[in-house]
């Protein structure tokens, strides 16, 4: 019964890891849709976000049936748990790279952004994917030391989005409201996409440790 159970373990771990591995696609196919002006690339994103919704349900039913059948105590517990609010913060990642397909979709055939800060979002769009994509091997394997080098890698993010605020504010700005609305918003969407793989990081600690990072 309980290698039964463990097995039901490690096969709702790989679920998370392979919704966290089409998060990070989506955002990728994304960024290169945003940089690019690429409506299609943007609409594969967009038909695509209901499978990350509907894997998402998937999660919480086996975690409810977990919770239901087998009554879990102590670190598996905190597993179940745990695991259903990473399958929110995935779904929440998933809807943030959809927000960007649908901010190119809206202005195509117009880019959306000017020049001056397209290097920018490259970076922030290479920044979201890395971390994604560690915060997949985090959830596979549990490694607590790749699980807290999140946290030093997301400075990277507030210093682009810093920086983007910082180009946006500068006297010489010279595109106007309307896109400095736009790239207000999608600095914020790949800022918060970042904050939830550390967060997706920080879940597994708190699963392996019984303590969220930060606690005394």
């Amino acid at each position: 019964m309980r290698e039964a159970y463990q097995e039901q373990l490690d096969h709702f771990a790989n679920h998370l890891g392979d919704m966290c591995g089409a998060v990070s696609e989506a955002m990728q196919r994304a960024t290169a849709a945003l940089l690019n002006a690429d409506l299609s690339l943007a609409e594969q994103v967009i038909d695509e976000d209901t499978r990350i919704g509907e894997a998402r349900k998937a999660a919480e039913e086996q975690a409810f049936a977990l919770l239901a059948l087998q009554s879990p105590v102590a670190t598996d517990l905190r597993v179940v748990v745990s695991a259903i609010h990473a399958a929110e913060d995935l779904e929440r990642m998933g809807k943030l790279a959809l927000h960007v397909a649908k901010t190119t979709r809206r202005r195509h055939p117009q880019p959306v952004l000017p020049e001056q800060v397209r290097e920018d979002f490259s970076e922030m769009g290479r920044v979201a994917v890395e971390l994604s994509r560690k915060a997949e091997r985090v959830i596979r394997t549990r490694d607590l030391e790749l699980a807290m080098e999140l946290e030093q890698d997301d400075d990277e993010m507030d210093d682009l989005h810093r920086h983007l605020f910082a180009v946006m504010m500068s006297p010489e700005w010279p595109h106007g409201v309307a896109p400095a609305v736009d790239i207000t918003l999608l600095g914020r969407f790949y800022e918060r996409f970042a904050d939830h793989a550390v967060a997706l990081a920080r879940r597994v600690v708190f699963i392996v440790t019984g303590k969220m990072p930060g606690d005394d």
